[in-house]
């Protein structure tokens, strides 16, 4: 986190000179400093972000592509091809740490047709426009994702 912070300080002030170079070091000592005390920051942290960015990005990439084919199905939704048959669906994830559900839970939101209304621990019920969106659901290509990555 120092260095990235180093380096956003260095890309937003849009030149490379000593002085911003020094002024980039305090300031990310100071954040640094900040984030630990307050924030709950631990170098532990980064390396569970390095061990598992592969994992990220390819996360990113496929949250991308749902929600492009959600956009899609919501879009005949609107249009009247399709009609709306709600439901809520309740399941566990399974998963033990706090993160790893709430990836879940903001993934589930993020994508179209589909609602967290509720997170506790593992449990999860989420809204769907048509029971389809929801089958499967316990499964999805969300959670064999997370569970691959390695969090504490």
């Amino acid at each position: 986190m120092y260095i990235a912070i180093i380096l956003l300080w260095i890309l937003l002030n849009g030149r490379f000179t000593g002085e911003i170079l020094v002024f980039g070091v305090l300031l990310g000592v100071v954040v640094s400093l900040f984030a630990s005390r307050v924030v709950g920051y631990s170098l532990k942290n980064d390396q569970t972000i390095r061990r598992n960015l592969p994992l990220f990005i390819h996360y990113a990439a496929v949250l991308i592509i749902e929600i492009m084919k959600a956009s899609y199905e919501v879009t005949l939704l609107s249009f009247g091809f399709k009609k709306p048959d709600p439901v809520l669906i309740e399941f566990h994830s399974g998963f033990e740490t706090n993160m790893q559900n709430v990836l879940l839970a903001n993934s589930i939101t993020l994508t179209p047709g589909t609602i967290t209304v509720f997170q506790e621990g593992d449990h999860f019920v989420v809204h769907c426009l048509r029971k389809e969106y929801g089958e499967g659901i316990e499964e999805c290509v969300f959670v064999q994702l997370i569970r691959k990555m390695k969090m504490e």
